[in-house]
């Protein structure tokens, strides 16, 4: 018997699919970046905020979520974390544009796999979080796989670090401002919106600009930026409040291994025995980290079971694979 749109179990079933779309969304995104070529990473990086705060400003005014800006602004600290998460997400948002449409769709992809690591290390280092065993023996195998690439590459995998510690960090942030999806995206491309302006009009005045000069189909591409930067976060705000974040952690890693698959299947591009082998290892620490993340979430329900606390209906959210507050997933 097919479960109704309003039961716990329908909600938790729409709530997995509002998951899938929005982590399949963001693995499916290195497909969209090279149709705006011929126009470069920072000119689909300014265009990705200009149209980002067109479209969420859209579905803001349909929504009538306006309250929370003027609380916003009159709290100078939040606005200084939400400048803060905004410069954070510009670097990892032009670093990713550039590495797809350079041929690095891979590298990429592994900065997403080891972004759980990395956040949870910053955890340990910034926020003085305790690890559990395991999860010590996780972060070192990510920290030797980075290795293991480096040494491969000749080089570190800087792309993949980047985009890591970037989304990390923005991780961080987000957790301080503790604003919603939307409205958070809306704030941080209040903030990119007057330099990316700036940067299209002066890319207009001196002829460099591929907007309007390339057809209106990719001028229609370059505007579909917002839609392809909001649709799958407010996909996500609808998995968030219906499935628990353990959830949402394994989801996670739909995005990285479609990036993955599309770097070898689609673009082609070359995966040597060491790149195999640091992959290898990254992938052990991720199934140890999400292995632990269960079994701890499963000891709790037990506890609360035995305890005659767990209430069937509406089953406690188990932990997340990232530390606690962190959002996950917004790309």
């Amino acid at each position: 018997m097919a479960e109704e749109p309003g039961t716990a179990a329908g909600e938790q079933r729409a709530g997995l699919l509002y998951g899938i779309g929005a982590y399949g969304m963001w693995g499916l995104v290195p497909l969209f970046w090279p149709l705006l070529k011929p126009a470069g990473a920072v000119e689909i990086l300014a265009h990705r905020m200009v149209w980002s705060l067109v479209f969420v400003g859209a579905a803001l005014l349909v929504l009538r979520r306006w309250a929370w800006i003027g609380e916003l602004v009159r709290q100078p600290r939040r606005l200084a974390l939400i400048g803060l998460a905004a410069a954070v997400i510009t670097v990892n948002w032009g670093v990713y544009i550039w590495s797809v449409n350079s041929g690095h769709v891979v590298e990429a992809s592994l900065g997403y796999f080891i972004n759980p690591l990395v956040t949870i290390a910053m955890g340990v280092l910034l926020l003085k979080e305790r690890l559990r065993p395991v999860q010590w023996v996780a972060v070192a195998t990510g920290a030797v796989a980075v290795v293991v690439l480096a040494v491969g590459a000749g080089r570190p995998p800087w792309i993949s670090l980047t985009l890591a510690l970037t989304f990390a960090t923005y991780g961080l942030v987000k957790k301080k401002v503790n604003l919603g999806g939307l409205e958070s995206l809306a704030a941080e491309t209040a903030m990119q919106f007057v330099p990316a302006l700036g940067y299209l009009v002066w890319l207009g005045a001196s002829g460099s600009a591929t907007f309007a000069s390339e057809g209106v189909g990719h001028g229609a591409l370059l505007a579909a930026t917002g839609v392809v930067t909001a649709a799958p976060l407010v996909c996500f705000g609808a998995a968030a409040i219906r499935v628990p974040l353990s959830t949402l952690g394994l989801l996670q890693y739909l995005a990285p291994v479609f990036q993955f698959g599309l770097g070898i299947l689609y673009f082609h591009e070359a995966m040597p025995v060491e790149r195999w082998a640091g992959f290898s290892l990254v992938w052990l620490a991720l199934t140890l980290l999400t292995w632990d993340a269960l079994r701890v979430a499963r000891r709790g329900r037990v506890a609360l079971a035995a305890a005659g606390l767990l209430v069937e209906a509406e089953p406690l959210p188990a932990p997340s694979l990232n530390p606690p507050g962190v959002r996950v997933g917004e790309d």
